[in-house]
């Protein structure tokens, strides 16, 4: 059973990225968490395989999540999704362990389901 958990305070946003990696993996399993407290909650009983990271959340920040998560589960992939596509966001991403940076503004549906494909080619084998 493959996993993802994505972590984003806008309930539009979310959904819709969870109706995107549905309609092209129907067999992935999609959680989700509307601010870093319930990522947390959620990461104690849920062992995703991916997770789609917001960086603005409430409570918790997103690149303080992803240094926790890295630290716990270092095999877990990271995709930083925000809309502030600034080189200081990318570099403390990747810094806070994020494998990856997608600027909202510019990475299409398309993008995503391609990078999911690419990092997990197994994803509904």
């Amino acid at each position: 059973m493959f996993r993802t958990l994505i972590v984003e305070d806008n309930d539009n946003f979310r959904h819709s990225l969870s109706e995107v990696l549905r309609g092209t993996f129907p067999c992935m399993v999609i959680d989700e968490a509307g601010d870093g407290d319930e990522a947390l909650e959620k990461l104690l009983h849920i062992r995703p395989q991916l997770i789609f990271m917001d960086i603005k959340l409430p409570k918790v920040s997103g690149l303080y999540l992803t240094r926790i998560i890295r630290k716990r589960y270092a095999d877990i992939v990271i995709a930083v999704l925000t809309a502030y596509d600034i080189p200081e966001y990318r570099d403390a991403a990747l810094e806070s362990g994020a494998n990856y940076f997608l600027p909202k503004s510019s990475t299409s549906g398309s993008e995503v389901l391609a990078l999911v494909d690419s990092v997990f080619p197994e994803v509904c084998d």
